[in-house]
């Protein structure tokens, strides 16, 4: 479902005052017509005002992020996209500006997050139905409202879907330095779960173990450290891990299932290499080992157990319990933020666009 102003252009010079209550203000948005490189199809244009119905709400964007997920939408390649034109963003944060006659449940000022999956979250106003927004607490750091709900929650939900995971018990990942790998690493932790995490070798990857160590996790190696053809003497006292998470493909993702105990799972988040995942016939015949695939928004998580998820990430958050890297960017400076998310510039970090 889209915002019903999202491919509709007015006059620059329009005016944000003087609306009816039943009239959100225009709104300015990023746009694409047709799918192509980022920067080269996006541009930022004017959204005119729409009438507001009486179960909608007219949101003011306060952030919202560039993740992977809608860089592959705009390039075209994602499976799941949207029909075009269509406006950005697939996450955010922001606060009730406007609400229709007939909702109750929020009030103008109130802090809400946009639900994961639904398109339209890097323009200034959006107006949807009610029940796509979730409220929030208002002393939740905004840059951490505006990334929760994919990144963080992923990482939630594949800790707890897929293995009995308890105290005591070990995990390994590949893409450790991710949102979604900083947040595997800190979950586990808190449960009381060994984490070993397999980096890409970098001038500075020492450095990053330090930042992986501190965050809580237990063993950090290299791709090249692995080249070994055993790896169990790495482990010291570290038990064998039962649950693999993969987010490379290719070798790197062989390193993950080389790791694994007998009857272990590997799930696979994403495929960054762009390259096949081919495993060793002996891992299946030999050691039972099972390959399964995520995608949050198949998860169909109900309402419950998605608010109860968000809540419990979000809580953790703002006791400083789980923390990850990213820079606020002003929203005008859209293309900047956009050429660093597609690692342009050479940042590492999440580009979150500031409203």
């Amino acid at each position: 479902m889209f915002s019903r102003h999202s491919y509709l252009v007015v006059p620059t010079q329009t005016s944000v005052v003087n609306f009816p209550a039943s009239m959100s203000p225009p709104s300015t948005a990023v746009v694409y017509d047709q799918h192509g490189p980022p920067d080269t199809v996006t541009r930022v244009t004017k959204i005119p005002p729409v009438e507001m119905n009486e179960n909608e709400v007219c949101v003011k964007m306060l952030a919202a992020p560039i993740n992977p997920a809608d860089i592959n939408r705009i390039e075209g390649v994602y499976p799941v996209l949207p029909p075009t034109p269509t406006i950005g963003g697939w996450e955010g944060v922001g606060e009730i500006h406007s609400v229709g006659s007939a909702v109750m449940a929020f009030f103008p000022g109130d802090l809400v997050i946009h639900a994961a999956y639904l398109s339209g979250t890097w323009q200034t106003y959006v107006v949807e139905d009610q029940s796509l927004w979730y409220k929030i607490d208002k002393n939740t750091p905004i840059e951490y409202a505006a990334t929760i709900s994919v990144n963080p929650l992923s990482a939630l939900r594949m800790l707890e879907d897929f293995v009995a995971l308890k105290s005591g018990d070990t995990i390994v990942q590949n893409g450790a330095t991710s949102i979604v790998g900083q947040c595997v690493i800190q979950l586990a932790r808190i449960r009381g779960i060994h984490s070993i995490n397999i980096i890409r070798d970098k001038p500075e990857s020492d450095k990053i173990k330090e930042k992986l160590i501190k965050l809580g996790a237990n063993k950090v190696f290299t791709e090249s450290e692995l080249e070994v053809k055993g790896v169990k003497n790495l482990l010291g006292d570290i038990p064998k891990p039962s649950l693999g998470l993969n987010c490379i493909g290719g070798n790197a993702a062989n390193m993950v299932v080389k790791f694994l105990k007998q009857g272990g799972t590997m799930v696979t988040y994403g495929g960054m290499s762009k390259k096949p995942i081919t495993i060793s016939t002996p891992y299946f015949i030999f050691k039972d080992i099972s390959l399964k695939g995520y995608l949050l928004q198949e998860k169909n998580l109900d309402e419950a157990q998605y608010r109860c998820s968000i809540d419990h990430l979000l809580a953790l958050v703002r006791a400083g319990i789980l923390q990850y890297e990213m820079e606020m960017v002003p929203f005008k400076d859209f293309h900047v933020a956009l050429e660093k998310a597609m690692g342009k510039q050479g940042s590492q970090r999440k580009q979150i666009l500031k409203f």
